[in-house]
């Protein structure tokens, strides 16, 4: 499977995993929102949280056992991308909401909120690339 076929099935079992979650249970997908409430909820509230968080971090595994190469991850960034985790989930919880809530439901709810929230962090991610790509800082 190609890089662009992962994106497109990637893309839509996003798409679709949120749509569910939103039909069958009327809770949004933000994994920030997700994350933090499995931290600070009720057992009751919680157990579907660690539920979906498991199925994130099941994804890899299922990648292996299929066959399927992953993209190429430098580790010998680990903390750098710790550091950039950290700051992530930060920002996800200043902004009140991560890509996931403002990205995927946030517009596909047609959230004024949710989309300038959404074309702040894409510029923001956009501009990070252009400078690190062409030496800028």
């Amino acid at each position: 499977m190609n890089l662009y076929m992962q994106a497109i099935v990637g893309g839509g079992l996003i798409g679709l995993s949120a749509a569910l979650l939103l039909l069958f249970s009327g809770r949004v997908a933000g994994v920030s929102g997700i994350l933090g409430n499995v931290v600070v909820g009720a057992w009751g509230s919680r157990a579907w949280r660690v539920y979906f968080l498991i199925g994130l971090l099941a994804a890899p595994l299922v990648y292996w056992l299929l066959g399927i190469p992953a993209p190429h991850v430098d580790m010998a960034a680990n903390s750098l991308i710790l550091l950039a985790g950290v700051l992530v989930g930060f920002g996800a919880r200043l902004g009140a909401g991560c890509t996931s809530g403002h990205g995927v439901c946030g517009i596909s709810n047609l959230s004024w909120r949710s989309l300038v929230a959404t074309l702040t962090f894409m510029g923001a991610g956009a501009l990070t690339v252009y400078i690190m790509r062409h030496g800028v800082a």
